[in-house]
């Protein structure tokens, strides 16, 4: 069947943008291509510095025939109402219309036939749209033209079942249109010269041929394999970043990997240092050695093959890149020439917020709440330390060139400043993790400081009602309360956050709709979640989890759902008849009245349970905690069996509704298992 090609061809589009782009006119034009019921097979886009290509596959000639339906006015409306639907609906006469009977009285209806049209027309028509339609975050005009794209269009192929598409694009105002054309350029300087396109096979292997790979992936791979040979016959290995791989991969049409090498004199300067002056500014990639500390050697990813086998370019590059890293040492230098505590009193100059202070303000905050948190092995003296050192480089010369490396600074000058490894680790690591992929801190001292770091921020933004709303959260603050949790957890400290978090501010509530969107995203069941935290907010976070986990395994047994089916049983019995007496029954039974076997076992059980769960919900042992109340099953299963809780009198069902508030009660000191619903399959043990 017939196969759409569409090259947009183009100045650079910056590298940030391309994948993106791509994404964006495949959405548009197939969207657009089944609204207009036109069916395809397959479609796939490209992307590459000059270039966004289209390609669709198995269109049909035309438009399929369709009929459409134009509801009109009432049988009986005025003469200008039924004058306005004939018009609309292209008809002459109500004779062409059809009378139907509606819930509202007879209505007339207009049924019209239209014909599909040429698939080759409707497709210049799409191209216009699509192009307006584009969603560049950044875009310009060029020349007299209104039009505006990401960089200046230079041509359009458009071709159907190998032909061109009639048709051309309007630029707006006096700028010259461009036609709907079969050429296109190869690499802007390794290629001949312009080309017709036949289709897209003959379309990719002619950019091919002239130097241009068109597939983004296939030039990721050629990257990273090139990559790999240069630097295993040094015995390196590439520093992974996927992030400046999909950058690098937007910069080139024809990629090239080059070995360049640092001088000797530079490599003294602090790893982090390097790599981010090469990353950032020359987007070149890193290399290790067999023991995983940074090589003097790095890769530039050239767009060109040369003569001299990139001898030139690697020569350029490097010179570049000395005089990159001469700034880079002279700051270092002069940073060590001026300890780090010596920069406290400059935070003074920085505002962390108009009504929170200024930076120094903030560290003194931090100081003493990281020393209040008593975090185990954390000792004090060097968690006050690292507080005070922690936001000290920002006011580095370092840190004013390079802001991302905050905190990584301030542990190299720590060192130097003769602190302990401690104390350095913790002001490198006190902005961790900042978010999911984040490696989280775990050494005792950084743990202080950074939970600290981070509380403060949220306890002060929330004092002063500055919160996250809807989408918007420019403090960061979900991410800084997801942070605080990971602390916790993957540390397993037992802190009371119902003693550190402000109660009257609606941070402990954001707290727990936070550690439930985590636990959720870690395939905790949502129900079982909102039984265990109920609304209450989470204070010993570790130790609740513990509980979940516990709950989650026991209700995924047979037992389990059987203890559950029963517990809403007697719930339900119980809700019933409160509504109906419009009053709430008490557990307080009187044994004395319990008249049957089956009363007197369920009421043994409990005294059991309760006796047992007292000790293991001190203890925190909830796997025995669960297996305890799992024992309530065949009493409470044989209680419904034999009797009746409505009984005739009234003493009696007084007592026995009691008995059931009692069980109620009693699982509820574990969950409140009415918040967990019945449609999570159960399965054995064994399983």
């Amino acid at each position: 069947m017939p196969q759409f090609l569409l090259e947009l061809f183009s100045e650079e589009i910056p590298a940030r943008f391309q994948k993106q782009a791509a994404e964006d006119l495949k959405r548009l034009f197939t969207d657009k291509l089944k609204e207009q019921g036109l069916a395809f097979t397959s479609a796939e886009a490209h992307v590459t510095p000059r270039r966004l290509a289209l390609v669709v596959e198995g269109l049909p000639l035309e438009q399929p025939a369709r009929t459409e339906e134009k509801k009109g006015p009432k049988e009986g409306a005025p003469q200008p109402a039924i004058d306005g639907f004939l018009k609309s609906a292209g008809l002459a006469s109500l004779d062409q219309c059809e009378l139907r009977d509606t819930p509202k009285g007879k209505v007339w209806f207009a049924t019209t036939h239209i014909a599909g049209s040429k698939t080759a027309q409707v497709l210049s028509v799409l191209i216009d749209s699509v192009l307006r339609e584009m969603p560049w975050k950044k875009s310009m005009n060029w020349g007299v033209g209104t039009f505006r794209w990401v960089r200046p269009l230079h041509s359009i192929v458009a071709l159907f079942d190998g032909q061109v598409l009639a048709g051309q694009f309007d630029l707006g105002e006096k700028a010259k249109p461009i036609p709907f054309g079969k050429t296109t350029l190869g690499h802007r300087f390794l290629s001949s010269g312009a080309f017709d396109v036949k289709d897209f096979a003959d379309y990719k292997e002619n950019l091919r041929k002239a130097h241009v790979i068109l597939d983004r992936e296939e030039r990721k791979k050629i990257i990273l394999a090139e990559t790999e040979k240069l630097l295993s016959g040094k015995n390196l290995k590439l520093k992974q970043d996927e992030a400046l791989l999909e950058e690098v991969c937007g910069l080139v049409e024809y990629p090239v990997p080059l070995l360049g090498r640092i001088d000797d004199e530079f490599m003294g300067i602090p790893p982090e240092v390097l790599v981010t002056t090469m990353r950032n500014n020359q987007k070149y990639f890193a290399s290790l050695d067999s023991s995983g500390k940074m090589s003097p050697y790095f890769v530039i990813t050239a767009n060109i093959t040369t003569g001299d086998s990139g001898a030139a370019i690697i020569a350029g590059n490097q010179r570049v890149l000395r005089a990159r890293f001469a700034d880079a040492k002279f700051f270092w230098e002069l940073d060590k020439a001026t300890k780090l505590i010596e920069r406290l009193p400059q935070l003074q100059s920085i505002t962390f917020h108009a009504k929170l202070g200024s930076m120094a303000d903030k560290v003194a905050r931090m100081e003493k709440l990281a020393v209040s948190l008593d975090i185990p092995n954390a000792p004090a003296e060097n968690v006050r330390a690292a507080a005070r050192l922690a936001k000290c480089d920002l006011v580095s010369g370092m840190v004013g060139e390079f802001p991302e490396l905050q905190g990584i600074m301030g542990g190299y000058y720590a060192r130097h400043d003769g602190y302990n490894e401690a104390v350095a680790n913790a002001v490198t690591e006190h902005y961790s993790p900042l978010g999911p992929n984040d490696t989280c801190p775990s050494a005792p001292v950084s743990v202080a400081v950074a939970l600290a770091d981070k509380l403060d921020t949220l306890i002060g933004f929330f004092g002063i009602d500055e919160k996250p709303t809807g989408s918007k959260d420019p403090y960061a603050l979900r991410r800084a309360a997801l942070g605080v949790l990971r602390l916790i957890i993957e540390n397993g400290l037992r802190l009371d956050l119902g003693k550190i978090l402000p109660q009257d501010t609606g941070l402990p509530a954001f707290f727990l709709d936070r550690l439930k969107v985590m636990l959720k995203e870690k395939s905790c069941r949502h129900d079982v979640i909102e039984a265990v935290f109920a609304s209450e907010a989470p204070r010993d976070v570790v130790g609740q989890i513990a509980r979940l986990d516990a709950v989650q395994s026991a209700l995924a047994t047979e037992e389990g759902h059987m203890l559950l089916a029963l517990y809403r049983r007697a719930a339900n019995i119980l809700s019933a008849e409160e509504k109906k007496d419009k009053t709430t029954y008490n557990s307080n039974f009187d044994p004395a009245l319990l008249q049957t076997q089956e009363e007197q076992d369920v009421q043994k059980a409990l005294g059991n349970v309760l006796e047992r769960l007292k000790s293991s919900l001190q203890d925190e042992r909830y796997t025995e905690t669960m297996q305890s109340l799992l024992t309530l099953r065949q009493p409470i299963d044989r209680f419904f069996e034999k009797v009746t809780v409505n009984a005739d009198k009234p003493e009696l069902r007084l007592n026995r509704l009691r008995l059931l508030a009692k069980i109620r009660e009693t699982v509820h000191l574990v969950a409140n298992f009415s918040r967990i619903e019945d449609d999570q399959p159960a399965v054995s043990k064994a399983a």
